[in-house]
């Protein structure tokens, strides 16, 4: 008898399946009469739009979920967050060993690539300590969120719980929802505790799992990885930066907490306490910067990550001196400065397409306003100068596109034409080098 041979599914398609499954369940969730208090349910582009943003994690809305939600509506908005932040894929495997079940090594790939590891080793473990990582830190969030806002909530406990938990896992997600009213974090800008622990959660999604993983288990920054080293750098740098850059930019009209604040959340997070239809050109530039280089890879956060701007910056300083790029007594591949460039080229392009295409349909709106959607759309940041709720159909389904691309990563999408995914890809041909006038 002829022997059947197996199917092997591409990891990437595979992970762009899993999301496309998740967002349309969302959306069939949103549309149901009972996820709105006055039982008109949304049409399907707001419900997509909606569940599109909720799973990949970024927060732009066309609608004020305070609201319009249900408990129901806010309970799905909830679980798809944190499906979309952690990936249903780490969920769902992570649940299926702890029931004793086994994890094949098709199933280990798959997850090597959603967690952008190098090995399988270990893999199944790996995933089972960022989930409970995960889980304790957005605990600690409740607790903290909990005792912030008894005083708004008029001790209410139930009320006062249900805000806490939502906020808890929008700030460590990086979703940038939230059920205060219309005005995001404005009327909390002088809450200080709510404030820290909203920038504290934010932080540590935007880290990304190894990275929190490598300094809950290592106790010691001198034994994490380079790669651990890179973001921590970076994370302190740009928060320190953008701090600095809005506070001068706005000098009379935030405080140091409120800069603060503005610096970290604008990283993919897409709280605010400050209103953002005004903010001076200075401020603007900054917005867009650090919203473009996000959080860091492997982490609830979008971008194009700190990791990929500091080896770009590593790569510029280098070749200046004419030599190869070098961190900690440690040379950088060619490998990952080349996919550093490819990732850069590729983000600017689908960001200036998206623009473009918005700007065509609605050119009322101004291309600064449309830029910071697009960039914040698909850098999952989910901040906004007012306008998502008046895009048009077409804009809206733009802007899904840009969501969804930018959570799931170009290289993902791109990265389905490889069918050597399982091994390392040789080609069969050697040409000869030739050298391109550049420059």
């Amino acid at each position: 008898m002829l022997k059947k041979k197996k199917l092997k599914i591409h990891p990437y398609v595979f992970i762009i399946l899993t999301f496309l499954s998740v967002i349309l369940l969302g959306t069939i969730c949103f549309m149901l009469p009972w996820a709105v208090c006055d039982g008109n349910h949304l049409s399907f582009v707001d419900a997509l739009f909606m569940s599109t943003s909720s799973v990949c994690v970024t927060g732009l809305a066309v609608i004020t979920p305070a609201a319009k939600f249900s408990l129901f509506g806010k309970i799905v908005m909830a679980f798809l967050m944190e499906i979309g932040g952690l990936s249903f894929l780490t969920i769902a495997v992570c649940f299926f060993a702890i029931l004793g079940g086994k994890i094949g090594i098709g199933n280990r790939y798959l997850l090597r690539e959603a967690l952008n590891q190098n090995s399988i080793a270990g893999i199944v473990k790996l995933v089972k300590r960022i989930i409970l990582i995960s889980f304790v830190i957005q605990f600690i969030g409740i607790l903290l969120n909990y005792i912030a806002l008894m005083p708004y909530y008029d001790y209410n406990f139930g009320k006062t719980l249900g805000v806490a938990v939502f906020h808890s896992i929008a700030s460590f997600n990086n979703a940038g929802f939230d059920i205060f009213g219309d005005q995001s974090m404005i009327p909390f800008k002088d809450n200080i505790l709510l404030n820290i622990s909203t920038m504290l959660l934010i932080v540590c999604g935007g880290l990304g799992f190894i990275v929190i993983e490598e300094v809950v288990s290592k106790h010691s920054i001198k034994k994490l990885s380079i790669h651990s080293k890179i973001v921590l750098i970076m994370t302190i740098a740009l928060n320190g930066i953008g701090m600095l850059v809005f506070k001068f930019s706005m000098y009379n009209e935030i405080s140091w907490l409120q800069a603060l604040f503005t610096a970290i959340t604008c990283r993919t997070a897409g709280f605010t306490s400050v209103p953002l239809e005004q903010i001076p050109p200075s401020a603007y530039v900054m917005f867009i910067v650090l919203m473009f280089i996000g959080a860091s890879p492997c982490s609830t956060g979008g971008g194009v990550k700190t990791t990929t701007i500091f080896v770009i910056m590593l790569t510029f300083f280098y070749y200046a001196q004419g030599k190869k790029p070098r961190i900690f007594h440690r040379r950088i591949s060619d490998g990952s400065i080349f996919k550093a460039f490819v990732l850069f080229g590729i983000t600017v392009i689908i960001m200036i397409l998206g623009a473009m295409m918005i700007g065509f349909s609605q050119p009322d709106l101004g291309m600064d306003r449309i830029l910071f959607e697009v960039v914040s759309g698909f850098t999952t940041t989910g901040l906004s100068m007012g306008i998502t709720p008046i895009l048009n159909t077409f804009s809206k389904i733009v802007l899904c596109f840009m969501m969804f691309f930018g959570r799931l990563g170009p290289l993902t999408i791109i990265g389905v034409v490889n069918h050597n995914w399982m091994t390392e890809s040789k080609e069969k041909i050697q040409y000869v080098e030739e050298r391109i006038i550049v420059g």
